[in-house]
């Protein structure tokens, strides 16, 4: 720990930042892995236990739904489902709303994750300068340099090359997160979608389209049963 606290020190204040950088990165990305953990090992038991229910009954899929809506997938997949016999097209826009909701939440962090990748090198770079600074004027050029001189233009190049190096370290592993978390979101969007379209095919055959076609049936029977009385009291 010392080690490192000497390091910070060494690079100067332009190592303030860095650290600071750092600190914001780490915190968003442990933030962001207990997010993506608690979605990605419950999302496949809350899938099926919601797409078995809605086979038998819908009011059953959607409490299943509710009990795990502090996740992004039992949200999703209760907006369609706490609807009032909604047509499939009103029930499909509730699965988008709801998808794209989710998909924004899951890009949180993304920007600063970015900011970090632009900014950290371009603070080690503003610190190779400064400690190039250092050092040039601490050199006497032809004077024949003292030991003094010689250990504070040292010290200036080694002010520039820690805070290079850490601005660089920084750099690669906001990067790195960032590329996890993309990828991670890449692969939910095609899982929701996935799962969104079999629970819309769900409703369709086994919910509403029975549903219509009994209503049609009996408007049908109820229109001919009006037309039989029309005709009789015509005669």
């Amino acid at each position: 720990m010392s080690r490192v606290f000497d390091l910070i020190v060494k690079g100067g204040p332009v190592m303030i930042p860095i650290v600071g950088l750092s600190i914001a990165t780490f915190a968003c990305a442990f933030e962001r892995a207990w997010f993506w953990y608690q979605l990605l090992s419950k999302e496949d038991r809350v899938v099926h236990d919601v797409l078995d229910a809605a086979h038998y009954d819908l009011n059953k899929a959607a409490a299943i739904a509710a009990r795990d809506q502090n996740i992004a997938i039992g949200r999703f997949l209760l907006a369609p489902l706490k609807l009032k016999q909604p047509t499939p097209e009103t029930f499909r826009l509730a699965l988008e709303a709801a998808g794209d909701k989710e998909f924004v939440q899951m890009r949180k962090g993304d920007k600063l994750l970015e900011s970090v990748v632009g900014i950290a090198p371009l603070l080690g770079l503003l610190g190779t300068v400064t400690g190039l600074i250092i050092t040039f004027s601490k050199l006497n050029i032809g004077g024949g340099g003292s030991a003094a001189d010689t250990t504070a233009a040292a010290a200036g190049i080694g002010e520039a090359l820690t805070t290079t190096a850490g601005g660089m370290i920084v750099a690669i592993i906001a990067l790195s997160f960032f590329r996890i978390f993309v990828t991670l979101q890449a692969q939910q969007v095609d899982y929701f979608s996935k799962v969104g379209s079999e629970l819309e095919l769900i409703y369709r055959e086994i919910w509403y389209e029975p549903l219509f076609h009994s209503n049609n049936k009996a408007a049908s029977a109820s229109n001919s049963q009006t037309d039989s009385a029309v005709s009789v009291d015509s005669q």
